[in-house]
C-alpha cells in the first residue's frame, strides 16, 4: 500500500509535471484529461471529471475518467443543478459524503448517481481570486468524507490548472490585440500611399485627399484600409467631383 510519504512525493511530481505542460500553445483538453487521471491515481476517488466554462458562458464537460462520470456531469448541465454546478456558481468547494441523504435539493442528480454506483462526490472550484472557470469533481463509490490531505491536494492540482488556463487565455487575447495593432499599422502604410495617389491625381492637399478617402469609406460602409488598398491597386479612383467608381 502506498505510504503517505510516497503519496506526497507523487503529488509533488504531478504538480511539477502539470506546471511543465503550461507552455504557449499547449492543449487544454489534454492538460485537463491528465489532471483527471492524476486525481484517480493520487486521491481517494473512484472517478473524476472537470466542468469548464466556455467563451459563451456555458459549462461543458471537458474531461472525465469514464462514461458514468460523464453521464452524471451531463445530467447536471442539462438540469442546471447539482453539486458540481453549485461549486462553479459559488466558487467554493461542495462536499456530499453521502449522496443518498445529502442531495435532497438535487433529486435527479441523486437518483442518477446512486444508479451508477456513486455514493459520494466532492467538487473543488477551478478558481483564481475572483475568477471561477469551472470545477474539478471527485466521485466515490464508498460513502464518507475525503481526507484533509486529499482535499488540499485536489485544490492544489485545480489551482495549477486554473492558472495555466487563464494564462493561455490572456496570451491568446494579447496575441489578438497584437494582431489587431499590427493590422492597424500595416493599414496605415497603405492609407498614406493612397493619400498620396489621391492628392497627386486630383491636385489637392494630402489632408483633403484623406478626407475624400474617409468620406467614400463611410458612404459605402467600408474600412478606410480597404478603400486605401483599392486606390493603391488602381481598382478605385476617387475625385472631389461626383464620378462613377463602379
Amino acid at each position: 500500500m502506498t505510504t503517505e510519504t510516497n503519496r506526497e512525493e507523487r503529488l509533488l511530481r504531478a504538480l511539477v509535471t502539470l506546471a511543465d505542460t503550461l507552455v504557449v500553445g499547449y492543449d487544454v483538453v489534454d492538460l485537463l484529461q491528465g489532471l483527471v487521471e492524476r486525481c484517480i491515481e493520487l486521491l481517494d476517488a473512484t472517478d473524476a471529471g472537470i466542468l469548464l466554462v466556455g467563451g459563451d458562458g456555458r459549462l461543458e464537460v471537458v474531461a472525465s475518467s469514464d462514461e458514468r462520470t460523464q453521464l452524471i456531469e451531463l445530467l447536471q448541465l442539462n438540469s442546471d443543478a447539482g453539486p458540481c454546478v453549485e461549486c462553479y456558481r459559488t466558487g467554493k468547494p461542495v462536499s456530499l459524503p453521502e449522496i443518498d441523504t445529502g442531495a435532497e435539493q438535487w433529486p435527479s442528480f441523486r437518483d442518477q448517481s446512486l444508479a451508477q454506483g456513486i455514493h459520494a462526490v466532492h467538487a473543488v472550484p477551478l478558481r483564481l481570486r475572483e475568477t471561477t472557470i469551472g470545477s474539478l469533481n471527485l466521485f466515490r463509490e464508498k460513502r464518507g468524507e475525503l481526507s484533509s490531505f486529499d482535499l488540499i491536494a485536489a485544490q492544489a492540482l485545480a489551482d495549477v490548472a486554473t492558472i495555466g488556463i487563464l494564462q493561455e487565455r490572456t496570451i491568446q487575447e494579447s496575441e489578438q490585440v497584437r494582431q489587431q495593432l499590427q493590422h492597424a499599422l500595416d493599414s496605415r502604410v497603405v492609407i498614406e500611399q493612397a493619400k498620396g495617389v489621391v492628392s497627386y491625381l486630383n491636385r489637392i492637399s494630402v489632408a483633403d485627399a484623406f478626407a475624400l478617402i474617409r468620406t467614400y469609406a463611410r458612404a459605402h460602409q467600408l474600412g478606410i484600409g480597404l478603400v486605401a488598398e483599392a486606390v493603391v491597386a488602381r481598382r478605385l479612383t476617387l475625385s472631389p467631383h461626383p464620378v462613377d467608381n463602379g
